[in-house]
């Protein structure tokens, strides 16, 4: 078999999906090539973001001391975010009621509202809530913004708690977007910090329709805690195909893939 190295690079991420992890050796014998080749392969994977190289070989992308902080995150696969954004700004109608969760996929997001009139948007990361207030400062887009109150976490500049948890409760939402530590056909939508996740599930619990926002390194993942299983999930966007695996549980579910452009 001779292939070219981003056509074992998808396969190597193919096989990462499917079985949770690659070995060198296995994967050398499969594809035909030496293991040094197959190693070079993890190594520029794994400097993508896209896997977590292991003795021996690799695992799927994840946090081993949770999640990284917000100002991190916005230099990692910030072309795909960008497009994620682009794409779920698109679902956005005059007149909603949306609730946008932390992270620094929503930051794309809120920053590609333009031109939308009489939004209500709900959310608890002050970056987005600083960014969306310039917006309307510059006529970006036309409506209002609700900052949920509660207690800061300066790490990733959002805010959780019982006060936040007791403002959310007050509200309905036409749409959630969740921004989430990974998504998987066992766990569902997972993130890493618990308070956050939670906040993120009331916004899933008050919405008609919950979007998910992930990026390739998001997909096939389970992270430390629930926000929902995929049954509550309406749309997913995301910078690639869904694996072929899911496609027949995503439409058993009713879920829609978007995949950016």
């Amino acid at each position: 078999m001779s292939l070219l190295g981003q056509e074992r690079k998808e396969i190597i991420l193919q096989t990462l999906l499917r079985d949770g992890k690659v070995k060198v050796i296995p994967m050398a014998e499969q594809l035909g090539v030496s293991t040094e080749t197959i190693r070079r392969d993890l190594d520029a994977l794994e400097s993508e973001g896209k896997l977590q190289r292991v003795y021996g070989g690799a695992v799927r992308s994840g946090y081993e001391h949770g999640e990284p902080t917000f100002q991190q995150r916005t230099e990692l696969h910030v072309d795909a975010k960008k497009k994620i954004g682009q794409r779920a700004a698109e679902l956005i109608e005059n007149g909603d009621t949306i609730a946008l969760d932390v992270g620094t996929t929503m930051m794309e997001l809120a920053r590609s509202i333009v031109g939308k009139k009489n939004l209500t948007i709900l959310t608890n990361s002050l970056p987005i809530a600083s960014y969306l207030s310039d917006a309307l400062n510059h006529n970006r887009f036309t409506g209002k913004v609700i900052v949920l109150g509660g207690q800061l976490n300066p790490e990733q500049q959002s805010l959780t708690g019982p006060l936040c948890e007791q403002m959310m409760g007050q509200f309905y939402l036409n749409k959630a977007f969740l921004s989430i530590g990974g998504l998987s056909l066992a766990g569902g939508v997972t993130d890493y910090d618990m308070n956050e996740a939670y906040i993120s599930r009331q916004f899933a619990g008050a919405a008609r329709e919950v979007i998910v926002l992930a990026d390739q390194s998001k997909v096939g993942v389970q992270a430390f805690t629930r926000i929902a299983p995929l049954d509550d999930v309406d749309i997913i966007v995301s910078d690639q195909e869904a694996p072929k695996d899911w496609n027949g549980l995503l439409e058993k579910k009713g879920i829609l893939w978007l995949t950016c452009e």
